[in-house]
């Protein structure tokens, strides 16, 4: 379930965050609305193709790092909960993958697609507020993802 209105632009950075009540590949509900991390939420376009899979191996990589930043990693996909959970499982990812069944939640977040036809790779830094902090767009390098994400969470701690 995804509240608010429809969006007809993109969102940016300060904008608040659409909510997030979406089931994760083990069937647990995923909510922004009780967070109090900043939370990183990739969108990418499908389980098991090499540059989603160089991206979510990433994230994992990473995630020890993520945690020190206090934030939370989620990905999401338009992949069935079956999908998500052998992606998960087949690459031992710590975080969960939300099921945006009909990509109802990428429509909400604005996340374009890439020649109308291919989901887009976008990541997005959602601060404990809600609030959008920083929004990073490239379908071809997923594991730039990661390190903007890094990067972004270092300035946020900075700034704080």
């Amino acid at each position: 379930m995804i509240s608010g209105r429809r969006r007809s632009m993109p969102l940016k950075p300060g904008d608040k965050a659409p909510e997030i009540n979406l089931l994760d590949h083990e069937g647990n509900v995923r909510s922004n609305k009780i967070q109090n991390n900043t939370l990183v939420v990739f969108f990418y376009p499908k389980d098991d193709t090499p540059g989603c899979t160089a991206e979510a191996c990433g994230f994992r990589d990473n995630y020890d790092l993520f945690k020190v930043f206090g934030a939370e990693v989620w990905g999401v996909s338009g992949d069935n909960q079956e999908s998500h959970s052998k992606f998960s499982k087949r690459n031992k990812l710590p975080f969960p993958l939300l099921v945006d069944k009909n990509n109802k939640l990428r429509k909400a977040f604005g996340v374009p697609n890439v020649v109308g036809l291919i989901p887009g790779r976008v990541t997005y830094i959602i601060d404990s507020k809600g609030v959008i902090r920083h929004i990073f767009n490239n379908l071809l390098n997923g594991p730039a993802h990661v390190n903007n994400a890094l990067m972004v969470l270092e300035k946020i701690r900075q700034d704080n």
